[in-house]
């Protein structure tokens, strides 16, 4: 090779170098975008055992009975939820189906309350938090103006929704 065509040689690899150099660089950039959704889920752990009223004392209403082998898990990342609670039908005269959900951290249990096909607030105060094995105690009482009543059942509908 002579010196032109070496000259020749040593511009294009320079030039080559250079177009490369103008494309690369030793940072890079992108622009991620993200979002968290709302999320407020509830599970339960099963049904609650069959609720009898069979005893009484002489002269005294119906014992009534309870149940609390059956527990809830909630998540929820908003602030100011709640939990409200009804049943699908109402209950026959003079027999009543109780409910109490164990509060999670920083919420507030309200009371057992009697269930009715309208939904009452159950919890309140919920805030971001993801908590599980939550007992939910049921109750049952009767009248004895109730009379025999045959094995019958009620859905229990647990919401999250917003709290007021």
């Amino acid at each position: 090779m002579n010196n032109s065509s070496l000259r020749l040689n040593a511009a294009l690899v320079a030039a080559l170098l250079t177009t490369a150099s103008a494309f690369a660089s030793d940072t890079a950039t992108q622009t991620v975008t993200f979002a968290v959704s709302a999320i407020n889920e509830l599970s339960v752990s099963g049904n609650p055992g069959a609720l009898t009223v069979s005893t009484s004392t002489a002269g005294s209403a119906p014992d009534a009975v309870s149940d609390s082998a059956t527990t809830y898990a909630i998540t929820t990342n908003e602030t100011n939820r709640k939990i409200t609670a009804a049943i699908d039908t109402a209950m026959p005269a003079g027999v009543t189906l109780t409910v109490n959900l164990a509060a999670p951290t920083g919420a507030t249990s309200v009371p057992a309350f009697a269930l009715t096909a309208t939904a009452q607030d159950a919890v309140t105060g919920i805030s971001t938090l993801n908590e599980s094995g939550k007992t939910i105690t049921y109750g049952l009482s009767a009248t004895s103006a109730a009379g025999v009543q045959a094995s019958d059942t009620r859905t229990v509908t647990l919401t999250i929704t917003a709290g007021v």
